[in-house]
Protein backbone atom coordinates (compact mmCIF):
# COMPACT_ATOMS: atom_id res chain seq x y z
CA UNK A 1 0.00 0.00 0.00
CA UNK A 2 1.61 3.44 -0.82
CA UNK A 3 1.97 5.84 1.74
CA UNK A 4 0.24 9.07 1.75
CA UNK A 5 3.39 10.91 0.95
CA UNK A 6 4.00 9.45 -2.00
CA UNK A 7 3.99 11.54 -5.03
CA UNK A 8 3.03 9.85 -8.58
CA UNK A 9 4.71 11.37 -11.53
CA UNK A 10 1.67 13.29 -13.03
CA UNK A 11 1.18 15.01 -9.51
CA UNK A 12 4.91 15.18 -9.33
CA UNK A 13 5.06 16.87 -13.10
CA UNK A 14 2.18 19.56 -11.56
CA UNK A 15 4.19 20.68 -8.88
CA UNK A 16 7.09 20.91 -10.47
CA UNK A 17 5.39 23.28 -13.03
CA UNK A 18 3.09 24.57 -10.65
CA UNK A 19 6.85 25.89 -8.87
CA UNK A 20 7.23 27.92 -11.77
CA UNK A 21 3.95 29.77 -12.64
CA UNK A 22 3.02 30.14 -8.87
CA UNK A 23 4.16 32.99 -8.73
CA UNK A 24 6.80 34.12 -11.55
CA UNK A 25 4.47 35.17 -13.94
CA UNK A 26 2.20 37.38 -12.51
CA UNK A 27 5.51 39.31 -10.40
CA UNK A 28 7.88 39.43 -13.39
CA UNK A 29 5.97 40.44 -16.65
CA UNK A 30 6.41 44.53 -15.87
CA UNK A 31 9.83 43.85 -15.05
CA UNK A 32 10.66 41.75 -18.16
CA UNK A 33 9.16 44.59 -20.63
CA UNK A 34 10.69 47.22 -19.10
CA UNK A 35 14.08 45.56 -19.72
CA UNK A 36 13.62 44.09 -22.99
CA UNK A 37 10.99 46.00 -24.47
CA UNK A 38 9.67 44.32 -27.57
CA UNK A 39 12.21 41.09 -27.06
CA UNK A 40 10.61 40.63 -23.20
CA UNK A 41 9.56 37.11 -25.16
CA UNK A 42 12.86 36.38 -25.88
CA UNK A 43 13.89 36.75 -22.17
CA UNK A 44 11.63 34.27 -20.65
CA UNK A 45 12.85 31.84 -23.76
CA UNK A 46 16.84 32.29 -22.51
CA UNK A 47 16.31 32.12 -18.73
CA UNK A 48 14.00 29.25 -19.60
CA UNK A 49 16.89 27.54 -21.82
CA UNK A 50 19.07 27.78 -18.59
CA UNK A 51 16.17 26.59 -16.25
CA UNK A 52 15.85 23.75 -18.31
CA UNK A 53 18.97 22.53 -18.47
CA UNK A 54 19.67 23.30 -14.99
CA UNK A 55 16.17 20.74 -14.39
CA UNK A 56 18.41 18.16 -16.23
CA UNK A 57 20.75 18.85 -14.28
CA UNK A 58 19.17 18.36 -10.91
CA UNK A 59 17.11 15.21 -12.42
CA UNK A 60 20.48 13.80 -13.20
CA UNK A 61 22.29 14.57 -9.59
CA UNK A 62 19.12 13.49 -7.61
CA UNK A 63 19.00 9.80 -8.98
CA UNK A 64 22.63 9.51 -8.96
CA UNK A 65 22.70 10.29 -5.15
CA UNK A 66 19.39 9.05 -4.33
CA UNK A 67 18.55 11.51 -2.17
CA UNK A 68 16.21 14.68 -1.39
CA UNK A 69 17.91 17.75 -0.48
CA UNK A 70 18.82 19.23 -3.97
CA UNK A 71 22.51 21.48 -4.22
CA UNK A 72 23.26 20.85 -0.63
CA UNK A 73 23.06 16.99 -0.36
CA UNK A 74 24.65 17.29 -3.85
CA UNK A 75 27.74 18.80 -2.42
CA UNK A 76 27.91 16.92 0.72
CA UNK A 77 27.80 13.55 -1.53
CA UNK A 78 30.50 15.21 -3.45
CA UNK A 79 32.55 15.84 -0.39
CA UNK A 80 32.40 19.86 -0.65
CA UNK A 81 31.08 20.56 2.99
CA UNK A 82 32.12 24.29 2.93
CA UNK A 83 30.56 25.04 -0.16
CA UNK A 84 27.44 22.97 0.88
CA UNK A 85 27.50 25.02 3.40
CA UNK A 86 27.71 28.88 1.65
CA UNK A 87 25.65 26.99 -0.56
CA UNK A 88 23.06 26.47 1.74
CA UNK A 89 23.22 29.97 3.48
CA UNK A 90 22.78 31.58 -0.11
CA UNK A 91 19.58 29.59 -1.00
CA UNK A 92 18.07 30.56 2.39
CA UNK A 93 18.65 34.19 1.21
CA UNK A 94 16.97 33.50 -2.01
CA UNK A 95 14.22 31.90 -0.93
CA UNK A 96 13.16 34.40 1.78
CA UNK A 97 13.01 36.96 -1.04
CA UNK A 98 11.16 35.02 -3.29
CA UNK A 99 8.91 34.05 -0.59
CA UNK A 100 8.57 38.59 -0.16
CA UNK A 101 8.02 38.83 -4.09
CA UNK A 102 5.21 36.15 -3.58
CA UNK A 103 3.48 38.00 -0.81
CA UNK A 104 4.12 41.46 -2.46
CA UNK A 105 2.00 40.37 -5.47
CA UNK A 106 -0.97 38.90 -3.58
CA UNK A 107 -0.91 42.18 -1.62
CA UNK A 108 -0.97 43.90 -4.99
CA UNK A 109 -3.37 41.60 -6.95
CA UNK A 110 -6.22 41.20 -4.39
CA UNK A 111 -6.00 45.02 -3.18
CA UNK A 112 -6.39 45.98 -6.85
CA UNK A 113 -9.50 44.11 -7.44
CA UNK A 114 -11.43 46.75 -4.45
CA UNK A 115 -8.87 49.59 -5.20
CA UNK A 116 -7.22 48.78 -1.86
CA UNK A 117 -4.78 51.99 -0.81
CA UNK A 118 -1.48 51.81 -0.58
CA UNK A 119 -1.90 50.40 3.22
CA UNK A 120 -4.03 48.08 2.68
CA UNK A 121 -1.80 46.37 0.03
CA UNK A 122 0.99 46.32 2.69
CA UNK A 123 -1.58 44.97 5.05
CA UNK A 124 -2.57 42.32 2.74
CA UNK A 125 1.42 41.37 1.93
CA UNK A 126 1.79 40.82 5.69
CA UNK A 127 -1.39 39.07 6.49
CA UNK A 128 -0.78 36.07 3.75
CA UNK A 129 2.84 35.97 5.21
CA UNK A 130 1.51 35.49 8.60
CA UNK A 131 -1.20 33.45 7.58
CA UNK A 132 1.10 31.01 5.89
CA UNK A 133 3.36 30.49 9.29
CA UNK A 134 0.44 29.65 10.74
CA UNK A 135 -0.43 26.78 8.26
CA UNK A 136 2.93 25.51 8.17
CA UNK A 137 2.85 25.75 11.86
CA UNK A 138 -0.26 23.57 11.68
CA UNK A 139 1.31 20.90 9.44
CA UNK A 140 -0.05 22.01 6.31
CA UNK A 141 3.16 23.21 4.61
CA UNK A 142 2.64 20.58 1.71
CA UNK A 143 -0.70 20.39 0.36
CA UNK A 144 0.01 18.56 -2.77
CA UNK A 145 -3.50 17.47 -3.83
CA UNK A 146 -4.70 20.84 -2.96
CA UNK A 147 -1.90 22.87 -4.70
CA UNK A 148 -2.31 20.24 -8.03
CA UNK A 149 -5.77 21.64 -7.53
CA UNK A 150 -5.04 25.36 -8.29
CA UNK A 151 -1.75 24.60 -10.00
CA UNK A 152 -4.66 23.19 -12.88
CA UNK A 153 -6.82 26.63 -12.81
CA UNK A 154 -4.46 28.65 -12.80
CA UNK A 155 -2.71 27.16 -15.83
CA UNK A 156 -6.10 27.13 -17.49
CA UNK A 157 -6.74 30.54 -16.53
CA UNK A 158 -3.49 31.80 -17.74
CA UNK A 159 -3.99 29.81 -21.18
CA UNK A 160 -7.12 31.48 -21.99
CA UNK A 161 -5.75 35.20 -21.34
CA UNK A 162 -2.70 34.32 -23.89
CA UNK A 163 -5.02 32.82 -26.34
CA UNK A 164 -7.29 35.52 -26.28
CA UNK A 165 -4.52 38.07 -26.97
CA UNK A 166 -2.84 36.46 -29.66
CA UNK A 167 -6.01 36.10 -31.40
CA UNK A 168 -5.91 39.78 -32.00
CA UNK A 169 -1.99 39.40 -33.42
CA UNK A 170 -0.48 43.01 -33.40
CA UNK A 171 3.43 43.20 -33.23
CA UNK A 172 3.58 46.80 -33.01
CA UNK A 173 2.07 46.22 -29.59
CA UNK A 174 5.13 44.50 -28.35
CA UNK A 175 7.04 47.86 -28.27
CA UNK A 176 4.47 50.23 -27.92
CA UNK A 177 4.68 52.70 -25.20
CA UNK A 178 8.56 51.67 -24.18
CA UNK A 179 12.03 53.23 -26.09
CA UNK A 180 13.43 50.75 -28.41
CA UNK A 181 15.51 48.07 -26.70
CA UNK A 182 18.28 46.44 -29.32
CA UNK A 183 18.12 42.63 -29.31
CA UNK A 184 20.67 42.23 -26.36
CA UNK A 185 18.03 43.60 -24.11
CA UNK A 186 16.90 40.27 -23.98
CA UNK A 187 19.69 38.93 -21.95
CA UNK A 188 18.79 41.60 -19.59
CA UNK A 189 15.31 40.78 -19.53
CA UNK A 190 16.24 37.08 -19.04
CA UNK A 191 18.44 37.88 -15.94
CA UNK A 192 16.47 40.09 -14.39
CA UNK A 193 13.56 37.27 -14.28
CA UNK A 194 15.36 34.21 -13.55
CA UNK A 195 13.18 33.90 -10.30
CA UNK A 196 10.08 32.75 -12.19
CA UNK A 197 11.74 29.57 -13.23
CA UNK A 198 13.21 28.57 -9.35
CA UNK A 199 10.17 26.50 -8.68
CA UNK A 200 11.03 23.15 -9.85
CA UNK A 201 13.99 22.71 -7.94
CA UNK A 202 11.65 22.42 -4.61
CA UNK A 203 10.97 19.00 -5.63
CA UNK A 204 13.71 17.61 -5.11
CA UNK A 205 13.64 17.89 -1.52
CA UNK A 206 10.66 15.74 -1.74
CA UNK A 207 12.66 13.51 -4.25
CA UNK A 208 12.04 10.73 -1.78
CA UNK A 209 8.40 10.91 -1.93
CA UNK A 210 8.73 10.02 -5.68
CA UNK A 211 7.31 6.78 -7.17
CA UNK A 212 9.97 5.36 -8.81
CA UNK A 213 12.57 8.53 -9.32
CA UNK A 214 14.76 7.10 -11.24
CA UNK A 215 12.36 6.37 -13.90
CA UNK A 216 10.23 9.61 -13.93
CA UNK A 217 12.14 12.39 -12.08
CA UNK A 218 13.98 13.87 -15.13
CA UNK A 219 11.04 13.70 -17.49
CA UNK A 220 8.86 15.05 -15.26
CA UNK A 221 11.92 17.78 -14.92
CA UNK A 222 12.01 18.59 -18.55
CA UNK A 223 8.88 18.09 -19.56
CA UNK A 224 7.25 20.61 -17.10
CA UNK A 225 10.14 23.48 -17.78
CA UNK A 226 9.90 23.51 -21.25
CA UNK A 227 5.72 23.70 -21.06
CA UNK A 228 6.28 26.45 -18.60
CA UNK A 229 8.85 28.37 -21.25
CA UNK A 230 5.87 27.80 -23.65
CA UNK A 231 3.42 29.61 -21.14
CA UNK A 232 5.48 32.84 -20.35
CA UNK A 233 6.07 33.37 -23.75
CA UNK A 234 2.37 32.65 -24.81
CA UNK A 235 1.21 34.86 -21.62
CA UNK A 236 3.94 37.62 -22.76
CA UNK A 237 2.63 37.64 -26.04
CA UNK A 238 -0.96 37.77 -25.52
CA UNK A 239 -1.10 40.16 -22.30
CA UNK A 240 0.99 42.49 -24.69
CA UNK A 241 -1.28 42.38 -27.50
CA UNK A 242 -4.13 43.68 -24.64
CA UNK A 243 -2.64 46.16 -23.34
CA UNK A 244 0.47 47.16 -24.80
CA UNK A 245 4.13 47.12 -23.82
CA UNK A 246 3.45 50.59 -21.98
CA UNK A 247 0.65 49.55 -20.55
CA UNK A 248 1.82 46.53 -19.13
CA UNK A 249 4.93 48.48 -17.65
CA UNK A 250 2.36 51.12 -16.13
CA UNK A 251 0.60 48.55 -14.18
CA UNK A 252 3.58 45.93 -13.87
CA UNK A 253 2.50 44.81 -10.18
CA UNK A 254 -0.75 43.87 -11.34
CA UNK A 255 -0.69 43.41 -15.03
CA UNK A 256 -2.30 40.33 -15.59
CA UNK A 257 -5.41 41.88 -13.87
CA UNK A 258 -5.52 44.62 -16.04
CA UNK A 259 -5.24 42.07 -19.42
CA UNK A 260 -7.69 40.09 -18.30
CA UNK A 261 -10.00 42.70 -16.77
CA UNK A 262 -9.84 44.87 -20.48
CA UNK A 263 -10.91 41.70 -22.37
CA UNK A 264 -13.30 40.12 -19.93
CA UNK A 265 -14.60 43.23 -17.91
CA UNK A 266 -15.19 42.25 -14.22
CA UNK A 267 -15.46 38.46 -14.31
CA UNK A 268 -11.75 38.67 -15.66
CA UNK A 269 -10.93 40.55 -13.09
CA UNK A 270 -12.10 38.19 -10.53
CA UNK A 271 -11.02 35.23 -12.48
CA UNK A 272 -7.62 36.80 -12.31
CA UNK A 273 -7.27 38.38 -8.80
CA UNK A 274 -9.01 34.50 -7.38
CA UNK A 275 -6.18 32.55 -9.85
CA UNK A 276 -3.08 34.86 -8.83
CA UNK A 277 -4.24 35.00 -4.74
CA UNK A 278 -4.23 31.67 -4.48
CA UNK A 279 -1.01 30.78 -6.90
CA UNK A 280 0.99 33.38 -4.86
CA UNK A 281 -0.44 31.68 -1.88
CA UNK A 282 0.40 28.28 -1.99
CA UNK A 283 3.78 29.53 -3.64
CA UNK A 284 3.98 30.99 -0.24
CA UNK A 285 3.19 27.98 1.82
CA UNK A 286 5.42 25.12 -0.47
CA UNK A 287 8.35 27.70 -0.52
CA UNK A 288 8.17 28.50 3.44
CA UNK A 289 7.64 24.94 4.37
CA UNK A 290 10.73 24.04 2.32
CA UNK A 291 12.92 26.85 3.34
CA UNK A 292 12.22 25.75 6.60
CA UNK A 293 12.97 21.73 6.44
CA UNK A 294 16.28 22.87 4.61
CA UNK A 295 17.22 25.31 7.79
CA UNK A 296 16.53 22.15 9.84
CA UNK A 297 18.62 19.95 7.92
CA UNK A 298 21.71 22.10 7.65
CA UNK A 299 21.37 22.61 11.51
CA UNK A 300 22.03 19.01 11.88
CA UNK A 301 25.31 19.39 10.40
CA UNK A 302 25.70 22.49 12.65
CA UNK A 303 25.55 25.02 9.75
CA UNK A 304 23.19 26.89 11.34
CA UNK A 305 22.21 27.48 15.11
CA UNK A 306 20.03 24.85 16.86
CA UNK A 307 17.66 27.69 17.46
CA UNK A 308 16.42 26.55 13.57
CA UNK A 309 16.31 23.26 13.92
CA UNK A 310 13.65 23.32 16.89
CA UNK A 311 10.22 21.42 16.16
CA UNK A 312 7.11 21.52 17.53
CA UNK A 313 4.80 19.00 18.16
CA UNK A 314 3.63 18.53 14.83
CA UNK A 315 7.53 17.95 13.77
CA UNK A 316 7.83 21.28 11.88
CA UNK A 317 10.17 23.77 12.49
CA UNK A 318 8.66 26.14 14.30
CA UNK A 319 11.31 28.75 14.77
CA UNK A 320 12.65 28.78 10.94
CA UNK A 321 9.27 29.14 9.87
CA UNK A 322 8.66 32.13 12.12
CA UNK A 323 11.71 33.44 11.99
CA UNK A 324 11.88 33.19 7.88
CA UNK A 325 7.98 34.11 7.17
CA UNK A 326 8.27 37.19 9.12
CA UNK A 327 11.73 38.56 7.30
CA UNK A 328 9.92 37.81 4.29
CA UNK A 329 6.74 39.46 5.14
CA UNK A 330 8.78 42.48 6.52
CA UNK A 331 10.98 42.78 2.84
CA UNK A 332 7.65 42.31 1.16
CA UNK A 333 6.47 45.80 2.46
CA UNK A 334 9.63 47.75 2.49
CA UNK A 335 11.22 46.78 -0.94
CA UNK A 336 10.33 47.05 -4.38
CA UNK A 337 9.08 44.55 -6.86
CA UNK A 338 12.39 45.04 -8.97
CA UNK A 339 14.95 45.17 -6.15
CA UNK A 340 13.43 41.54 -5.05
CA UNK A 341 13.33 40.11 -7.74
CA UNK A 342 16.32 41.16 -9.22
CA UNK A 343 18.19 40.12 -6.15
CA UNK A 344 16.12 36.88 -5.94
CA UNK A 345 16.97 35.85 -9.42
CA UNK A 346 21.39 36.11 -8.48
CA UNK A 347 21.08 34.01 -5.89
CA UNK A 348 18.87 30.86 -7.75
CA UNK A 349 21.55 32.11 -11.28
CA UNK A 350 24.45 31.03 -9.08
CA UNK A 351 22.54 27.96 -7.48
CA UNK A 352 21.90 26.59 -11.08
CA UNK A 353 25.02 27.36 -12.48
CA UNK A 354 27.19 25.41 -9.11
CA UNK A 355 24.39 22.55 -10.10
CA UNK A 356 24.89 22.28 -13.82
CA UNK A 357 28.87 22.65 -12.94
CA UNK A 358 28.44 19.50 -10.59
CA UNK A 359 26.38 17.48 -12.98
CA UNK A 360 28.76 17.96 -15.82
CA UNK A 361 32.38 16.82 -13.44
CA UNK A 362 30.57 14.26 -12.39
CA UNK A 363 28.58 12.16 -14.89
CA UNK A 364 30.74 9.91 -16.87
CA UNK A 365 32.64 11.72 -19.44
CA UNK A 366 31.31 15.11 -18.73
CA UNK A 367 28.15 15.74 -19.35
CA UNK A 368 27.88 18.22 -22.53
CA UNK A 369 24.04 19.78 -22.13
CA UNK A 370 24.72 20.37 -18.26
CA UNK A 371 28.53 22.51 -19.66
CA UNK A 372 26.33 24.41 -21.85
CA UNK A 373 23.94 24.92 -19.04
CA UNK A 374 26.96 25.92 -17.08
CA UNK A 375 28.16 28.58 -19.73
CA UNK A 376 25.24 29.77 -20.13
CA UNK A 377 23.96 30.56 -16.26
CA UNK A 378 27.20 32.32 -15.95
CA UNK A 379 26.55 34.63 -18.73
CA UNK A 380 23.05 35.68 -17.34
CA UNK A 381 24.63 36.05 -13.69
CA UNK A 382 27.27 38.59 -15.05
CA UNK A 383 24.76 40.29 -17.16
CA UNK A 384 22.43 40.64 -14.22
CA UNK A 385 25.55 41.52 -12.15
CA UNK A 386 26.13 44.59 -14.53
CA UNK A 387 22.80 45.57 -14.77
CA UNK A 388 22.40 46.04 -10.97
CA UNK A 389 25.42 47.52 -10.52
CA UNK A 390 23.86 50.69 -12.91
CA UNK A 391 19.96 49.96 -11.87
CA UNK A 392 20.33 48.39 -8.33
CA UNK A 393 23.67 49.27 -6.70
CA UNK A 394 22.16 49.49 -3.10
CA UNK A 395 20.43 45.83 -2.97
CA UNK A 396 23.30 44.20 -5.40
CA UNK A 397 25.93 45.75 -2.21
CA UNK A 398 23.57 44.23 0.34
CA UNK A 399 23.50 41.19 -1.62
CA UNK A 400 27.36 41.08 -2.12
CA UNK A 401 27.92 41.48 1.85
CA UNK A 402 25.44 38.84 2.39
CA UNK A 403 27.52 36.69 -0.04
CA UNK A 404 30.80 37.49 1.51
CA UNK A 405 29.63 36.57 4.79
CA UNK A 406 28.14 32.91 4.13
CA UNK A 407 31.62 32.13 1.98
CA UNK A 408 34.25 34.30 4.79
CA UNK A 409 32.43 34.74 7.92
CA UNK A 410 30.41 31.58 8.11
CA UNK A 411 33.47 29.08 8.93
CA UNK A 412 34.83 31.39 11.23
CA UNK A 413 31.49 31.57 12.82
CA UNK A 414 31.04 27.88 12.80
CA UNK A 415 34.46 27.27 13.73
CA UNK A 416 34.08 29.70 17.04
CA UNK A 417 30.96 27.44 17.65
CA UNK A 418 32.46 23.92 17.88
CA UNK A 419 35.58 25.44 19.82
CA UNK A 420 33.11 26.54 22.65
Amino acid sequence: MKSEKTIGPVRAWALAAGGMVGGGIYISLGVVIQAAGAWAWLSFAIAGLAALISAYSYGKLSNKFGRSGGAFEFLEEMKHPDVAGSLSWLLIIGYTLTISVYAYAFGHYVAHSFGGSEMIIRALALAIAILMIGLNLMGAGKLTGVEVLIVTGNLLILTVLAVIGMLDWNPSALSDGVPDKPLSAAFVGAAVIFISYEGFQLLAYEYGDLVEPKKYFVPVLVSASIFVIGIYVAVTLGATMILGAGGVVEGKEVALSNAAQKVLGIPGLIGMTVAAAFATSAAINSTLFSTAKLAARITRDKELPKFWGHKNSNNIPDRAVIALGLTAGMLAITGSLSSLVEAASLVFVATFGVVNYLCARTMANGDLVAWIGTVLCAAIGVVLIYHLAHSQPIPLMILASLILISIFVRPILLKKRTSQ
